[in-house]
């Protein structure tokens, strides 16, 4: 079992920057695929970006390709979500999961997940 948590959320100004991280316990952090999704109320639960098991392939949405970076460092059992040029619209709570089936943009498709960290967007 991988039991993950997520930080570094908070507010920011419109056009700023933020780092998440999500830290997995357990030594088989490098077997899992990791992904993030946020989530707004009433919505459903929408991909951001997607790794690989040693991070040498990543996926994003189009809406926030250019301008967040999924990165993960194994020793460290860590991955993180680099977030620059924020916008109003990127409000939302964040999530990180892990897959054992691939880096899929599928929710559904991921086994474990972290509590979730608010990020706002407002001046």
């Amino acid at each position: 079992q991988v039991q993950l948590l997520e930080s570094g959320g908070g507010l920011v100004q419109p056009g700023g920057s933020l780092r998440l991280s999500c830290a997995a316990s357990g030594r088989t952090f490098g077997n899992y695929y990791m992904g993030w999704f946020r989530q707004t109320p009433g919505k459903e639960r929408e991909f951001l970006a997607s790794i690989s098991l040693r991070g040498s392939n990543t996926y994003y949405l189009d809406s926030v390709k250019g301008r967040f970076t999924i990165s993960r460092d194994n020793a460290k059992n860590t991955v993180y979500l680099q977030m620059n040029s924020l916008k109003p619209e990127d409000t939302a709570v964040y999530y990180c999961a892990a897959s054992r089936v691939g880096p899929s943009r599928d929710w559904s498709l991921y086994n474990y997940w972290g509590q979730g960290t608010q990020v706002t967007a407002s001046s």
